[in-house]
């Protein structure tokens, strides 16, 4: 018997406080128009003081474990996608596990940037496939307001906090049907944070900050996509107008728009978070997914590509029968 990983539920958490782009032009050059026009962003949340990426985490699990009516201890696997840990280590996951009081299950943390929910999905499809696990929790979940420098125009308009969640599970009926994740880290110094603790004389000044070069990243992300959008439908034999949503990363409405264009959709059938959310990293596939799966608008039996790109690069797809 063929074996499949299938989403047994999801869930989602977005911090209290709405930050506003009239907000942000408080303090830097810029308004609530060029950042809408050149983002599709109006506003993101930001975590409270108290709040970390494992304390939004778990809530975000107890939300997907509620939807699958899975007790805790079923689970086996945990992966937290971050960029935004509270600990060096033990890992997000680890401190995910623990909060959701389960025993026995390995739990790990990966970090793939904005691409860290598919690098997750990915790892557990194969877990599933092969055997190693019948139950697994993939969650993304990110402070961007800590590391973002809020008198950095170019960056402090993006970004966004939150945590998605998804339960994956064995099962005889497809799923999963495919996931594809590539890297190359010759673009390191297009985006990236360098870890303030570990930082050198020369790089301490910009160190625990987010580093962008937006122009080029947007050239860079809009061709790895259309590539990975080929990649995915070849893979599966499929044609484009057998996609019934597009669930993209949030990170800009002009990439997702042109996502859109190489799949012949309408924007209709592409689920945007984006102006009430920013970009929330590894957090933004899974928050869109789980909101347009609990408002109706993706319903089982519906193909749904979920495709993501960030700082390394990487970038990943999956194909999933939901």
């Amino acid at each position: 018997m063929i074996r499949y990983s299938k989403i047994l539920g999801t869930g989602g958490y977005l911090p209290d406080e709405v930050r506003t782009n009239e907000h942000i032009s408080e303090t830097v050059d810029t308004s609530d128009s060029w950042i809408f026009e050149r983002t599709g962003i109006k506003s993101r949340r930001i975590a409270a003081p108290h709040e970390s990426a494992a304390s939004m985490a778990e809530t975000a699990a107890r939300q997907t474990l509620e939807a699958a009516n899975c007790d805790p201890n079923d689970i086996d696997l945990i992966i937290v996608a971050t960029g935004t840990p509270e600990y060096v280590y033990p890992s997000t996951a680890c401190l995910l596990q623990h909060r959701l009081g389960i025993k026995n299950a390995a739990a790990f943390d990966i970090q793939a940037a904005c691409s860290g929910s598919i690098y997750a999905l990915s790892i557990v499809d194969q877990f599933i496939k092969s055997g190693a696990a019948k139950k697994a929790l993939v969650v993304g979940t990110e402070i961007c307001s800590r590391i973002v420098d809020w008198t950095d125009r170019g960056t402090c308009i993006l970004f966004g906090d939150g945590a998605g969640a998804l339960l994956l599970g064995a099962s005889d009926e497809a799923g999963v049907l495919s996931t594809h994740i590539h890297a190359d880290g010759e673009f390191e110094d297009l985006l990236y944070c360098r870890n303030l603790q570990t930082a050198t004389l020369e790089t301490q000044e910009e160190a625990g900050f987010i580093n962008m070069r937006g122009n080029e990243v947007f050239k860079v992300a809009v061709n790895t996509l259309g590539r990975i959008v080929d990649e995915t439908l070849e893979a599966n034999n499929m044609a484009q107008e057998e996609i019934d949503w597009l669930v993209p990363h949030q990170a800009n409405i002009r990439i997702i728009m042109a996502t859109a264009k190489k799949l012949k959709m309408s924007m209709d059938q592409v689920v945007v978070t984006l102006e009430n959310q920013g970009n929330t990293s590894s957090a933004s596939v899974l928050l869109a997914f789980n909101e347009a799966v609990r408002d109706g608008r993706i319903k089982r039996g519906q193909v749904v590509l979920l495709e993501a790109f960030g700082a390394g690069f990487t970038w990943g797809s999956a194909l999933i029968k939901y």
